[in-house]
């Protein structure tokens, strides 16, 4: 499992909410259903989930969606909270991956991709719904199935964007043992 002092932990936080919030504020795609965005920061989470762990990218998500929602229509708790949780889900599922020492080879793509397709499934199709009927009584039909298409755009530009910035900082990466001595 990946050490992070408490300093990195700060400064990843900080760095991730303020891209979460920049992408999530200026660079959403639209869809036919009200209120609900094709969003890239979420491959953004899942980056900082693997790198930094679950606490790193459960603030990030939660900072950053606050300052989403505050700068637009205000907060909307259930989808701020639902932000947090996609992340700590994905980085209690990635935290014995070790991808800064190690890279990462194909179980590892395959169990970042799996966390990312749980964690968006919790959040968007079962939590942010549940807490939109919960909090402010909104009807059900629509916010799963906002919830549905939140989840699915989710999973696959967090699974296609996510991927790819890990295969590229994994060949960043100078393998264990590769650096030897000339005789």
């Amino acid at each position: 499992m990946n050490k992070t002092s408490p300093v990195t932990a700060v400064v990843a936080t900080g760095i991730g909410a303020a891209l979460f919030f920049v992408l999530g504020r200026f660079a959403v795609i639209p869809t036919p259903v009200p209120n609900t965005t094709i969003n890239l920061q979420y491959a953004l989470i899942a980056v900082f989930a693997l790198l930094y762990g679950p606490v790193v990218a459960g603030l990030m998500g939660f900072i950053g969606h606050f300052l989403i929602d505050a700068t637009s229509y205000g907060p909307w708790w259930s989808w701020i909270v639902a932000s947090a949780i996609a992340g700590l889900i994905m980085g209690f599922m990635m935290m014995k991956d070790r991808v800064q020492e190690d890279g990462i080879d194909r179980a590892g793509l395959v169990r970042f991709n799996v966390a990312i397709v749980i964690a968006h499934a919790v959040a968007w199709i079962v939590i942010a719904p549940v807490l939109d009927i919960v909090i402010y009584s909104e009807p059900a039909s629509k916010v799963f199935t906002q919830g549905a298409v939140a989840g699915i755009s989710n999973v696959l530009t967090t699974a296609i964007i996510g991927t790819l910035i890990v295969i590229a900082y994994a060949k960043t990466r100078t393998s264990a043992g590769s650096l030897q001595e000339k005789e």
